[in-house]
């Protein structure tokens, strides 16, 4: 029989062991957002170093996650109120979804912030190795991640956020 010390910790290394079979491990709050080039819809590009003085919303996302698609509709809203006051919206669509799925919905949806194809899997990997969607990071000014959603953003929450990091110099 195992005695009962034990427990604290083997639960602890489970919990760790399922985070990282999730993709919860890596980039977390505090952490300088990874270097990264955001290849757009568009065939233009864009990187972390040309957000910064920005606050940035990282969304990664799938045509094909209907969490995804429910959260949209909330995204282009809050990307509408903040924009005009130094706020960006990057949506990065997951490697496996299709390239001509992604903008025919970018297009379809009149999606107004920045659309980008993780073709290869590089964002994700490097932004913590992402595999749920949707999975949100919120970047500051400075180009430090300050909060990472999993699933759906409380959104009053994350315009307090907003509202607090604009206000920042």
């Amino acid at each position: 029989m195992m005695s009962s010390q034990f427990f604290p910790r083997r639960t602890a290394l489970g919990a760790l062991l399922a985070a990282a079979v999730l993709g919860l491990s890596g980039c977390a709050s505090g952490d300088e957002a990874p270097a990264s080039r955001f290849v757009l819809l568009d065939g233009s590009s864009t990187t972390t170093a040309d957000l910064k003085g920005k606050v940035t919303l990282i969304n990664f996302w799938a045509t094909t996650c209907v969490t995804c698609v429910k959260e949209m509709p909330s995204l282009v809203s809050t990307h509408q109120k903040y924009k005009d006051k130094g706020y960006e919206t990057i949506a990065v669509a997951m490697s496996y979804d299709q390239p001509a799925w992604v903008a025919n919905y970018a297009q379809s949806r009149q999606l107004p912030f920045k659309v980008a194809l993780d073709n290869t899997g590089e964002l994700a990997r490097n932004w913590g190795d992402v595999k749920l969607t949707p999975t949100t990071y919120l970047v500051d000014k400075q180009g430090r991640i300050v909060k990472r959603f999993v699933g759906e953003p409380d959104f009053g929450t994350l315009h307090q956020l907003i509202e607090n990091l604009l206000a920042k110099s």
